[in-house]
C-alpha cells in the first residue's frame, strides 16, 4: 500500500462485527487499531466497581478524573488489550454485567467528551482504524472512509452467542436478543452522540458475507481512496 495514511472509521449496531472487521482492516494496512467501545466498557467497569452514581454529575466527574487509559499491543493476538490505570480489562469488559450496562454509561455527555478527546488525540497522525457508535459523525466527520455496518438482528443475535459459548458462558439467546435491543435503543435515541449513519459512510451488509469477503470489499473501499 502507499505510504498515504487514512482515518478509517465503522460504527454501527452492537454485534455486527465492527471489531472484527476494523482488526482485519488495520493488520492489513499497518495501522493503529482502537476499539472506542472498549473506552467505554472500561469507563462503566469503573463505575460499578466504585459504585458511581450515574445521576450524579460531581460524582462522575470525580471519576472521570481517576481513570487513566491506553492500548497496548499484544504480538500473540496481533490485537490490542485495553488497560485501565494499569490493569489489563480486555477480557473483564466484555462480561455481561458491562455489556447490560455500557449503553447508558456511555449515554452520559460528560462521558462521552471524556472519551472523545481521547479518541480524537489517538487520531492525529492519521493511519488509524476506529470502531464505535459515533466515530463518523461525531469524533471524526472529516475521516477520508466512513464505513456503516449493519446485519440481520437474528443473526447477530447467533453470532454473539457463539462468541458467548466460546467462553463457557451459560447466556441464552433470548437474553443476548433483549441485551442487543436495549443497546440498539439506548444507543440510537440517546441525546449526546446517537447512533447515525454518517451521509457520506459506505453501508456494509455483511448479514451473508465471511470475514474474508467483507475485508476484501472494504479493502478494495480503501484502494479507491488512496490508489
Amino acid at each position: 500500500m502507499p505510504e498515504k495514511k487514512i482515518i478509517i472509521t465503522l460504527d454501527g449496531w452492537s454485534g455486527c462485527g465492527k471489531s472484527t472487521l476494523a482488526k482485519a482492516m488495520a493488520k492489513a494496512l499497518g495501522y493503529v487499531f482502537v476499539d472506542s467501545g472498549a473506552m467505554y466498557r472500561a469507563i462503566t467497569l469503573y463505575f460499578i466497581r466504585n459504585q458511581v452514581d450515574i445521576a450524579d454529575s460531581v460524582a462522575i466527574e470525580k471519576a472521570l478524573a481517576q481513570i487513566q487509559l491506553q492500548f497496548i499491543f499484544d504480538s500473540a493476538k496481533g490485537s490490542s488489550d485495553i488497560l485501565m490505570n494499569g490493569e489489563n480489562v480486555e477480557d473483564l469488559i466484555r462480561e455481561m454485567d458491562v455489556a447490560s450496562r455500557v449503553s447508558e454509561v456511555a449515554a452520559i455527555a460528560r462521558v462521552r467528551q471524556f472519551a472523545v478527546q481521547q479518541q480524537q488525540r489517538l487520531g492525529e497522525k492519521k493511519g488509524i482504524v476506529m470502531d464505535g457508535r459515533d466515530i463518523g459523525t461525531v469524533v471524526f466527520p472529516q475521516a477520508e472512509l466512513k464505513i456503516f455496518m449493519t446485519a440481520d438482528k437474528e443473526i447477530r443475535v447467533q453470532r454473539r452467542l457463539k462468541e458467548f459459548k466460546e467462553k463457557n458462558s451459560a447466556l441464552t439467546a433470548e437474553m443476548i436478543r433483549q441485551n442487543l435491543e436495549q443497546r440498539d435503543y439506548l444507543d440510537s435515541n440517546r441525546a449526546e452522540s446517537p447512533l447515525r449513519q454518517a451521509k457520506d459512510a459506505r453501508v456494509l451488509d455483511n448479514s451473508s458475507l465471511s470475514p474474508e469477503q467483507q475485508l476484501t470489499l472494504a479493502m478494495d473501499w480503501v484502494r479507491e481512496i488512496i490508489g
